[in-house]
Formats: C-alpha cells, structure tokens, sequence
C-alpha cells in the first residue's frame, strides 16, 4: 500500500487576513509612533485613532497610518486598547499627569511610552489609574517615512516593564520585528546618554567632514566617505579601541597641530570638538597600548596648546 501523500503546509496568513487582537491609538505623531503603529498593524493589531497637532505630523499620520481619524488625546485613549505615548522626553510627564488626573486612562489598558531616559516610574500617575505600563524604546533613528517600518526588522529596544508585564513587553518587540533588551529603571538615563552620545554626535561629526571636504574641493563627500565611514563603524563595532587607527592613535603630534591649524583658519566651529575628541581619543589609545608613551606626552602638548588658546579665542582686531 502506497503511504499517503503528506498534505501540503498551510500558507501563513497575510496580515490583513489576520483577527485584530489590540485596537492601537498613538498619541503625539511625531516621526516614531505612526511608525510603530504601522508596524503593529502588520502583526494583526487595528491602529484606530492618532493625535496630531502640527501639518507635518498630520501629513505623517496620513501616510503611514491611512484612514486612521486624527482626535484628541483622551479620545485616543478612550478608543484603544494599547496606547502608545510618542512624545518629547520633557512633555511626557506633564501628559501623563494629565491624562491621569483627567480621568482619561481606563484600567487594564497597555500604555507604553518609547522615552529612551525614562523607565516605567514616569507612568505612575496613569498606574494608580489602573493602566498596565511599559518602556519600549527602539535604538534606532526615525525618518518619519515608511522605510522606518522596515527598518524595525532586527531593531533593538531597550525594554523596561515590571515583571508581571514583561512577557507583554517582550511579545510587543517581536511582533515589531525587534530585539528586546532589558534595562533596569535606574539605568534608562545612562542607557540613553550612550546611543545619544553615539548616534546624535556621529551624525553632527559625519556633517562636519562633509562640509570640509567640500571646501577642499571634493565633489562627492558623500561617496568618499561612505566606505571609510563604514569600514571604521564595522571595525569599532567588532574590536572595539583596537579599532582605532589615524595620527591621533599614532601619536603623529605635528600631523595634528597641522590639522588644528586648518580648522582654525576654514572652520573654525569645528576646532573645539575636533580638539575633545582628539584628547578622548588620545587617553583611550595611551590606555590601551596603542599610543606609545613616549609620543603622548607631545601630541598631549599640542592639544593642549590649541586648547588653551580656543578658551581665549581671536586677539587683537579680530576680537
């Protein structure tokens, strides 16, 4: 007798044929909540309401979360089941508070704020009220367009819920594609000064080395730099300060006074933090064996001198 035929695998169901389990309201549609929304609606949840104020976050709303209405704030809240709060850092305990003492937050409803400095201690007004509190923060830059959504595939979030509501925080990250990293509450402002610390001022540092080699005639910055760029992240992502190379970690003094000296007379807004990043870079190479002792004491010199004479800025006429 012939076996039978093994049946053929289900098809998985494509999101839209999926039940929705959570009616999803976003309030402050700034560049990550409609994206985190759109991402939620991809794993079966009902995005149904959004608060938006300024024509940018409007139009934002309406690109990523289609015929989703545009109410108040506590009409956010009384309409969805998870609440996403997406809103500055600094405006987000005045809203909370707001929202608890005007009787908006309903008990049993997930709130989850994505402040990267906050834990779970700033909804405690929405708590007493009954709201199931959560800290999901994507480590990850927000265009405000649809290529965030997949952007998210692999993102990690820096994860803050108590512990009965930690299986629910860690099943939101996945259905967005993302990594759950736990942090404790007392550790969310250190947690966020470092990506700050990483991504804001490597953005400002990438700008500024764009600006100055199109003053020294290159044409394409963009291009020259995005190998160099990407190789030393790879590189420093892997070795960490063995990853370090240039005139700096050389210990090439003469390479980087000539250096201080350019900024000075074509940019001189670069020269301070040109000058900052070298001494950090300088201490973390002599302290790792890859400056040698002999070489820090005049590159400290040099830096040292162009330091003091930023403090004292131009002379003369020119003050």
């Amino acid at each position: 007798m012939n076996a039978p035929a093994a049946p053929e695998p289900r098809p998985e169901p494509r999101p839209e044929d999926r039940p929705a389990r959570l009616t999803v309201g976003v309030v402050g549609a700034g560049r990550v909540g409609p994206a985190l929304a759109a991402s939620l609606q991809l794993a079966g949840h009902r995005p149904v309401a959004v608060s938006a104020v300024s024509d940018r976050s409007r139009r934002r709303a309406a690109e990523l979360l289609p015929d989703v209405p545009v109410v108040e704030p506590a009409r956010v809240l009384a309409l969805a089941d998870l609440v996403l709060l997406t809103v500055p850092d600094d405006a987000l305990p005045g809203l909370v508070e707001g929202l608890a003492d005007t009787g908006a937050v309903r008990p049993g409803q997930l709130l989850v704020h994505t402040s990267g400095r906050y834990g779970v201690r700033v909804l405690d007004p929405a708590r007493r009220a009954g709201a199931l509190p959560l800290a999901l923060h994507p480590a990850m830059t927000f265009t405000g367009t649809a290529v965030d959504v997949q952007r998210l595939a692999g993102c990690s979030f820096g994860v803050t819920a108590p512990e009965e509501l930690r299986l629910a925080a860690e099943a939101l990250v996945i259905e967005m594609g993302g990594e759950p990293e736990w942090i404790a509450e007392d550790a969310r402002p250190l947690y966020h000064a470092a990506l700050a610390l990483g991504a804001n001022h490597l953005v400002t540092l990438v700008a500024q080395s764009m600006e100055l080699l199109r003053k020294a005639g290159v044409g394409a910055p963009d291009r020259m730099l995005g190998p160099l760029l990407g190789a030393a992240l790879d590189n420093a992502l892997r070795s960490g300060d063995a990853a370090l190379t240039g005139p700096v970690a050389r210990g090439d003094a003469g390479t980087v006074a000539a250096h201080v000296a350019e900024l000075r007379k074509h940019a001189p807004g670069t020269v301070a933090g040109y000058l900052a990043m070298a001494r950090t870079t300088a201490d973390r190479a002599l302290a790792h064996g890859l400056l040698k002792p002999e070489l820090a004491e005049d590159l400290l010199g040099v830096l040292a001198a162009d330091s003091t004479t930023a403090a004292e800025g131009p002379r003369g006429d020119d003050r």
